[in-house]
């Protein structure tokens, strides 16, 4: 079954970490990425721009309406995802307790529900 692992976390702390902590925290997401890659949890994955260059679109009655950022205000933005391959909720629970990011953010663990696409 697939899970989707969404990493939550504060924008503003990236900024407030030394260099040196960033590199750290890089060269973990780099290590983490290649053991579920090889361990062949891995099926797809990104980084995300900030939410300062994030664009809502919606609908209403019958107009689009497109709006600057995200839609709710939070404390913590979608910053990534990974895309897992997992026996059971209870292997992805422990695939995304390992993200480096989970010491000072979230991560949301959501099963994904497959549908066919058109060709």
């Amino acid at each position: 079954m697939q899970y989707l692992l969404l990493i939550y976390g504060n924008e503003t702390h990236w900024s407030k970490l030394s260099k040196a902590e960033q590199e750290k925290i890089s060269q973990e997401y780099g290590a983490y990425t290649k053991n579920i890659a090889e361990s062949g949890h891995l099926r797809g994955g990104n980084e995300l721009d900030v939410t300062s260059k994030a664009t809502t679109v919606r609908v209403r009655d019958g107009k689009q309406v497109v709006t600057d950022g995200p839609f709710a205000e939070t404390k913590e933005q979608l910053g990534g995802y990974y895309l897992v391959e997992a026996k059971d909720q209870k292997e992805a629970l422990a695939l995304a307790a390992r993200i480096p990011s989970v010491r000072w953010g979230a991560i949301e663990v959501r099963p994904i529900i497959p549908h066919e696409m058109p060709s």
